[in-house]
């Protein structure tokens, strides 16, 4: 990753669906983040099979474009859907382009129908300015019992870390739990 940008405002930045070749990009914007135990890591695999909730943040047109940040928008039920890898270059962190990923996922929340926003985050006063709350450990109470049986049929480790089940909380980062009503 480079050392120095240019000077990026969310005005100089465009948010776009995430294309397998953006792939190498998230995984660098991943790397920094999970190697400071912020984010959980994943494999790369993992980010191809799922680029399709992806949306990237870039700058700059054509050959010089360079992505900046990215986030996914994970269904998970119905009217439940998860904001998962939420990243964004450090050297451009504070210039709004994390609030305009956000703004495009929870957009995207809303057409596809999606009620409910959840995330693990330690970025608590970020999510909170859009209107999240936190949750607490235990969110069964803000799905019903039906619903919670059917989650629990899930391989999806974000689904897990959603419900707090055991098996994951080793791998758990410490990170708060939060909801928005959409």
């Amino acid at each position: 990753m480079p050392a120095q940008l240019p000077e990026v405002t969310a005005k100089a930045v465009t948010v776009r669906r995430a294309r397998t070749a953006d792939v190498p990009a998230v995984r660098r914007l991943l790397d920094v983040y999970s190697r400071e135990g912020i984010l959980l890591d994943k494999a790369t695999v993992t980010l191809y099979e799922d680029i399709q909730e992806f949306w990237v943040a870039e700058r700059g047109a054509g050959s010089d474009a360079m992505v900046v940040g990215c986030g996914a928008l994970h269904v998970m039920w119905e009217d439940l859907a998860e904001v998962r890898t939420l990243a964004v270059n450090p050297v451009v962190r504070g210039a709004g382009v994390g609030h305009q990923l956000l703004q495009k996922l929870l957009q995207t929340a809303r057409w596809i129908g999606v009620r409910r926003v959840f995330c693990l985050t330690f970025e608590v006063e970020f999510f909170a300015n859009h209107g999240f709350v936190e949750i607490g450990e235990a969110p069964v109470d803000t799905i019903d019992t039906d619903v919670y049986s059917e989650l629990l049929r899930s391989y999806d480790e974000g689904v897990a870390e959603f419900l707090g089940l055991e098996r994951v909380k080793p791998n758990t980062l410490g990170n708060s739990r939060m909801l928005l009503h959409l």
